[in-house]
Parts: structure tokens; C-alpha cells; sequence
């Protein structure tokens, strides 16, 4: 099938060239010029693991092209994804879909026969209404569809989750025609027995926002018990162990950290609060969640402070990741912005070190000088700090770090190092959420 992407952002690339792959031919379309320039020789306009490569291999195969030229891109294809941005908007954390619709619109004006219109940029619910509303207005002349397909993609492992999702989500308003067209694209993963459910078109758009807020409560209430571990002595990896092995519960997103970010989790259970609110019925329990996450982030870097024994002005702190998880040169709503700019107010001087993400970092935090690796980073310093759970991290030699310390402090949060290994290399260690954690 003739599949055309418009916006070659996270989801729109990623997508593509999975679609690619899959054997559809595909164009994907962005009006940067410069971005498409740039994909054609190769340079990815985001880190993602393996996106190059499958890029250059469907692209060298003819069935990946790129383009500036919405009209030419949509000519003659069966489906036309809108994959472009929904940021929050200024003032009412409501989602932007300006974007949406002028690429809907955009979308109708280009069209020379029926086809199907897919929303898949996470949008609120009634978006496609609108969406269809707006292309019926521009082309009353044409039969066309507008479906909803939520993507389900974690940034650092997009390729695998597109390609094994979990399951598909396709919201239609019941036309036969709209639904064969969706279940020809995603035929290609009857061979992994993934599950595509057809639901209606609202339905679909709010099945994203409430997993991803699902998600956001569970890392946001593991936090939380953490803190109150912390309060009692108790051990909070041992809390998400002893809690996760239950079923009904699941083990994932369990882990005590310094909060969530990234593109999806901070502005998509914004939008889900606003949506409740706009239709009378507040979703009390993700309020609550968007106000403890903003606070959290802010609060490690008070901790760090704390660690410091109170006073950090003057002193040297090496930050060990900046992005808002690994895999990914992502730097939305990362919790190490809200740390710098605490140490910052306390007076500490900041070295940091990431292994992609020092090129979107460093223009956020200027006062942050990088370094080409830890133990750059950690030369001298006053305490380490692990703020993203990079596989680097891992398995750092702790007793070379120590030794080049000007005080051999670790603060983990991301319960990286046991303590015992810790102090083995002459490390005070400072934990999320364990026993004694504030006495080490």
C-alpha cells in the first residue's frame, strides 16, 4: 500500500520507516527542507537506536522517500498519517493542535481521489471530529475517512515496539472501507499474533492518554513510597519487588527515581486533566499526580544539597546523565533541569556528562560545563550524581571515581550501586528510598 507520513519527527520517522520496512511504500513529508536534506544523507534529526540504518536500508530500497512537496506526497495514497507535534499550549496546558489542522487541511486541499486520514499524533478526545469536519468542509467532492491510531512508542526501544507492539489501536466510526484499509497496513503483524482492536474513533484517542497516565501514577506512587521508606527505614527496591510479583500489579514502571519526563508523560496527563475538567468530570487522582512529579524533580536537587550537609555553594557537582531516560537524546521535561537549576540557586558549579545528550542539553543549562566522560566529570568534584540510568553507568569503576573526588559522595538516584559495593570503593552513598539513606 502507498502509506504518506506527514512530519518527520519522533513518531512520523519512526513509523515510516517501520511501515517501510513492513514492505508499504512510504513518503514522509516535513516543510523543514534543511530536516529533509539532512535524513537523505543520513543524519537523523533524533537518536533512536537502529533508526539510521533501517532508514538507509528502505530508503535503498525504494521504499522510503522523503519530501517537501505535501501535495506530491499525498498523490494517489491509500492512508495519510498525520504525525506532527501537540505541544502543550501556553497558558492552559491544553494540547496544541494547530498543527493537526492545518496539516488536515493542507492534507484535503492536495487530495485527487478517496482516502483514509490517520491521526496519529496523540490528541485529545474529539480531535478527529474536528479533523473530519474540517476536511469534509475543503472537499465535500471526496470520500474521506478520518481514523484515530495512537502510537504506543518508548523512546530507546521505538523500532521493537512498533514492530512487536503490544497491540494497535485503531478508532474508526465504523466504515467498512477505513477498516480494511487499516487492517491491510498492519497486516504484516498477523505473523506476530499482536493484537489490532478496532474501537470507535474516541474511544482510541483516549486510550493513549489514559495509559500513559496510568503509567505516570505508577511511577509517581512508587515514588512516593520511597519517600516514606526513607521515613521509616524501610527498603522501597524491596517494596516495588514485593508488590510487583503480584500480577495484578506488574513490576514495570516500579522503579524510584527523580520523576518522570520526556515528550509523552508530562504533557499528555496535562491535557488528559484538562479534557476532565472541560467535560465536568476532574480526574482527581493524575491532578494530584502532575503536581508530585513537577515537585519531585525540583526536590532532588534539594537533595543533593542535603547530601552535601546543607551548604553546596562553591562546591563541584558531576552529573552522570542528563537526558530524561537512556537511549535517547531527548531532553523534554528532564528531571536534570529542574536538579541543575536547584544546585544552581544553592551555589554548586556543575559538571555533567551524557552520552547523547550534551548537544540539546548544553544550550538549556549554559552555566554547565560538559565533560567527555565520568570520570572526567567526577575529577574534583564534591559528589557524583546519577541522574539517568545510561548502560555506561553501570559498571563504572567506582574506586577510580572515588579516588579522583575532591569527597567520594554518591548520590544514586536510580539505585544503581548497592551499598555495599559502594562504600567497598570508599564511596558515602545516599539512595532513593532505602534504609538509612540520609546517614550513610
Amino acid at each position: 500500500m502507498k502509506i504518506t507520513m506527514i512530519g518527520t519527527g519522533y513518531v512520523g520517522l519512526v513509523s515510516g520507516a517501520c511501515f517501510a520496512d513492513f514492505g508499504h511504500d512510504v513518503v514522509c513529508v516535513d516543510k523543514v527542507a534543511e530536516k529533509i536534506q539532512a535524513i537523505e544523507s543520513g543524519r537523523m534529526p533524533i537518536y533512536e537506536p537502529g533508526l539510521d540504518q533501517l532508514v538507509a536500508n528502505n530508503a535503498a530500497a525504494g521504499r522510503l522517500t522523503f519530501t517537501t512537496d505535501l501535495a506530491a506526497g499525498v498523490k494517489g495514497a491509500d492512508a495519510i498519517f498525520i504525525a506532527v507535534g501537540t505541544p502543550s499550549r501556553r497558558g492552559d496546558g491544553h494540547a496544541d493542535l494547530s498543527y493537526v489542522y492545518a496539516a488536515a487541511r493542507e492534507i484535503a486541499e492536495s487530495l485527487d481521489g478517496p482516502a483514509v486520514i490517520v491521526t496519529k499524533s496523540t490528541v485529545p478526545v474529539g480531535t478527529g471530529d474536528e479533523v473530519e469536519r474540517i476536511v469534509k468542509e475543503v472537499r465535500p467532492d471526496l470520500d474521506i475517512q478520518v481514523v484515530s491510531n495512537p502510537e504506543f512508542l518508548r523512546e530507546g526501544a521505538a523500532i521493537s515496539d512498533f514492530k512487536r507492539p503490544d497491540r494497535v489501536v485503531v478508532g474508526t466510526t465504523g466504515n467498512e472501507r477505513a477498516i480494511a484499509v487499516m487492517a491491510q497496513i498492519y497486516r504484516p503483524l498477523n505473523l506476530n499474533q499482536a493484537p489490532v482492536m478496532f474501537t470507535g474513533r474516541r474511544t482510541a484517542e483516549l486510550i493513549k492518554y489514559a495509559a500513559n497516565a496510568f503509567l505516570a501514577t505508577k511511577i509517581t506512587f512508587i515514588n512516593e513510597m520511597a519517600d516514606l521508606c526513607e521515613a521509616v527505614g524501610a527498603e522501597v527496591q524491596d517494596v516495588s519487588r514485593g508488590i510487583g510479583l503480584d500480577n495484578r500489579i506488574g513490576s514495570k514502571f516500579l522503579h524510584a527515581g527523580p520523576g518522570y519526563g520526556g515528550s509523552c508523560f508530562p504533557k499528555d496527563t496535562l491535557a488528559l486533566v484538562k479534557t476532565g475538567q472541560d467535560y465536568d468530570t476532574p480526574i482527581r487522582i493524575v491532578e494530584t499526580v502532575v503536581q508530585v512529579n513537577d515537585l519531585r524533580k525540583r526536590a532532588m536537587g534539594r537533595k543533593i544539597v542535603k547530601a552535601l550537609g546543607g551548604e553546596a555553594r562553591g562546591k563541584k557537582v558531576a552529573l552522570l546523565g542528563l537526558t530524561f531516560k537512556p537511549n535517547t537524546d531527548d531532553m523534554r521535561d528532564a528531571p536534570s533541569l529542574a536538579i541543575v537549576q536547584a544546585l544552581e540557586d544553592a551555589g554548586a558549579k556543575i559538571v555533567a556528562y551524557d552520552p547523547e545528550g550534551m548537544e540539546v542539553a548544553a544550550p538549556m543549562m549554559p552555566s554547565v560545563k560538559m565533560a567527555r566522560d565520568a570520570y572526567e566529570a567526577a575529577s574534583g568534584a564534591d559528589a557524583v550524581v546519577l541522574v539517568t540510568e545510561w548502560d555506561i553507568f553501570r559498571a563504572l569503576d567506582l574506586k577510580r571515581l572515588a579516588a579522583s573526588m575532591n569527597t567520594p559522595l554518591l548520590v544514586d538516584l536510580r539505585n544503581i550501586y548497592p551499598r555495599t559495593e559502594a562504600e567497598a570503593a570508599g564511596f558515602s552513598l545516599i539512595r532513593v528510598g532505602g534504609k538509612g539513606v540520609e546517614a550513610a
